[in-house]
């Protein structure tokens, strides 16, 4: 590992200060759930959904609006029906950041699955360079977990606002890669990282504007679509697998699905990439719908207007 590469930041004395009282009082609570069993974190997390539903009119707004421009031929009741269900699993991943911070990663695995994990060892066997375009599903923290019991990944972040929380995150995260990279150190440094079997994760889902993007076909609607990893693959020459995690209630198990690697890609032209790349993850949302994260504002950057959607 090159000495530069670090993972998250460290543990700072001035989290005892009585700023984070609040916040220590709420993860010692998510010490607490995270010995529940999934069904218990579970049924709090949809009590809390559903609160989300009827108290929160701004996040309730972006999901409902985000399932009518996707899903235009559901009828009101059932996007109602589906808003309130995306909320009620956004509340079993919140309660699900105790299972995460606090579990062993025995107890970890045992309650996960992978599908496809063949794409990636018959990629590995030939060489590739590899990349994990993983989408933001509401359980997406399990898929590095999940990668990390087979493969040496690595990933960028971008440090949240709350140090502790911030702190806390990255700890967990470290216990399954071998490495982040902050965003501010940029795209190249993802780029010559790609190298002796070391797998990227990259997220690339949101609406980050114009800059760096192009629009490209979402569920029929044009979606300003980062161009990064398409750039990042065709540096590397590596190949693009796109990932999604979900809570599979058959299975009662959380199941990571890796995708097969996205054919023709990259190419010259930026909007195929993102079309490609696109296409890759409505396969996987398809599957769960309910569990995509909806709450993000998807389509807030329009092709030739400064309108706001939300």
């Amino acid at each position: 590992m090159n000495k530069n590469n670090t993972c998250g930041s460290d543990f700072s004395l001035q989290f005892f200060h009585p700023r984070y009282w609040l916040t220590w009082l709420g993860l010692f609570l998510f010490f607490f759930i995270s010995l529940f069993p999934t069904s218990a974190r579970h049924w709090l997390g949809k009590k809390l959904g559903s609160l989300i539903y009827k108290k929160n009119k701004k996040r309730r707004y972006v999901t409902s609006a985000n399932l009518q421009l996707c899903f235009p031929e559901l009828s009101q009741q059932q996007r109602e029906i589906l808003t309130e269900e995306h909320l009620q699993w956004y509340g079993c991943a919140l309660f699900d950041y105790s299972f995460f911070f606090f579990s062993s990663k025995k107890r970890l695995y045992r309650n996960m699955y992978i599908e496809g994990k063949e794409h990636i060892d018959q990629a590995l066997e030939q060489g590739s360079n590899i990349i994990i375009l993983l989408g933001h599903s509401v359980f997406l923290e399990f898929v590095p977990v999940m990668l990390g019991q087979y493969f040496n990944t690595y990933g960028s972040y971008k440090p949240l606002s709350n140090p502790l929380i911030d702190w806390m995150i990255a700890r967990s995260r470290c216990k399954h890669v071998k490495f982040v990279v902050s965003r501010e150190e940029g795209m190249m440094r993802l780029v010559r990282e790609l190298r002796n079997q070391q797998i990227l994760i990259f997220l690339p889902d949101e609406d980050h504007g114009k800059e760096h993007s192009s629009f490209a076909n979402f569920f029929g609607l044009a979606k300003s679509t980062l161009n990064t990893p398409a750039r990042i693959a065709r540096l590397a020459k590596a190949e693009s697998f796109p990932a999604m995690a979900f809570y599979d209630q058959g299975l009662k198990k959380y199941k990571i699905i890796i995708g097969p690697s996205l054919e023709n890609y990259p190419t010259k032209d930026h909007e195929k990439n993102t079309a490609i790349m696109n296409q890759g993850f409505e396969l996987l949302i398809q599957q769960y719908p309910a569990q995509y994260m909806w709450l993000m504002k998807l389509f807030k950057t329009l092709p030739d207007s400064n309108k706001n959607r939300y």
